[in-house]
């Protein structure tokens, strides 16, 4: 695909949405209602909390149930016992894990920068971690403020490990929308990496007449498996997901895809961006909106030619806003970044 066609190609979307990926990430610990507040401060349209379990089946905001690179519970002596190994989704990982600790335990806990080596540390032991009924309640209380509606874009993370330990997450996330007054009737974007739980979904909303939440596939690196796929020894890959036949089956079941940025215009020699791919025309033409991940500010993140300096850790504004408008080009409908108000001035001048 040219990058001369990526440009004609139109959003789907009435408005294409900035979302706050965990919040404003690139300047709050993620997860926390400090980094959801910022976000919606600093102009996000939707807020986006991974969720987790603890083992008393409270949804808890976290990038993974392991937990030990996120919070403080390594200075916690009397969780040093609940350090283990487990196999995630296939790999084994060492820590400490949400679901081995009850909600009143893990509300001992203080969030910390799980980049500490790109961003700054100034805030870890400051803030707990957040339940989503807490983000649900910040939410409503900011989009009353604001005079806006505020969207929330909850992601499942590894549905099929919780549901093979007794703590699946599907329907504890449909409860507690429906408990809710603000979630009843605001924009809601379920989103996963896995395809059954997405399916099983789509069939239990059915039975809402609101219309007011939508499901988002998220699609990994090329090469690789949704887990619940690999698990039950299935072929399919995500590179298969994004051909034209296997959006078209994507769009059975779910309202949007969400690809890495980099599926949409890849890095090619010395990290400079390369030519757009036919991802977004090809999702749109099977009725998929397209809502990529994760636009970053710092260096570090940005394809070489849009660097200022040579630190990685530089917050490089200029460069972070040339990338996003080179991606609205393509014809994206929404995207996920670390810092939603240079997102927001991204958009707003595009």
């Amino acid at each position: 695909m040219s990058a001369t066609r990526a440009a004609a190609e139109k959003p789907l979307a009435a408005k294409v949405l900035v979302i706050g990926h965990r919040g404003a990430s690139a300047l709050r610990p993620e997860h926390t209602l400090a980094s959801y507040a910022q976000a919606i401060a600093d102009g996000a349209d939707y807020v986006e909390p991974d969720l987790v379990t603890t083992r008393d089946g409270a949804l808890v905001a976290r990038h993974e149930n392991e937990i030990g690179s996120t919070t403080d519970v390594v200075d916690h002596p009397e969780f040093a016992a609940r350090r283990t190994c487990k196999t995630i989704d296939g790999e084994a990982v060492s820590g400490w894990f949400s679901e081995d600790f009850s909600l009143a335990e893990l509300k001992t806990l203080r969030a910390r920068e799980r980049l500490s080596k790109l961003r700054s540390t100034q805030y870890d032991g400051r803030f707990p971690l957040a339940t989503l009924d807490e983000i649900i309640d910040l939410v409503a209380v900011e989009s009353r403020a604001r005079g806006r509606v505020i969207g929330i874009i909850p992601e499942i993370k590894h549905g099929s490990y919780f549901r093979r330990i007794g703590l699946p997450l599907e329907d504890q996330l449909l409860a507690t929308l429906a408990a809710h007054d603000y979630t009843r009737t605001a924009p809601v974007e379920i989103q996963s990496f896995e395809i059954g739980n997405l399916k099983y979904l789509r069939g239990k909303l059915a039975d809402f007449t609101r219309g007011n939440i939508r499901l988002l596939q998220l699609l990994g690196d090329a090469e690789r498996q949704p887990y619940d796929v690999a698990a039950a020894g299935g072929k399919l890959t995500y590179a298969r997901m994004m051909t034209p036949a296997g959006l078209r089956e994507v769009a059975t079941y779910a309202d949007a895809i969400g690809p890495s940025i980099r599926a949409i215009i890849p890095l090619e020699f010395n990290r400079l961006l390369g030519t757009p791919t036919s991802l977004v025309h090809d999702a749109h033409a099977a009725g998929l909106e397209v809502h990529p991940y994760t636009f970053r500010p710092e260096n570090h993140f940005l394809p070489r030619d849009l660097w200022q300096g040579i630190d990685p850790r530089h917050v490089n504004e200029a460069g972070a806003i040339a990338e996003i408008r080179t991606y609205l080009a393509t014809g994206i409908d929404a995207f996920f970044t670390d810092a939603p108000a240079i997102g927001r001035r991204a958009l707003d001048g595009h």
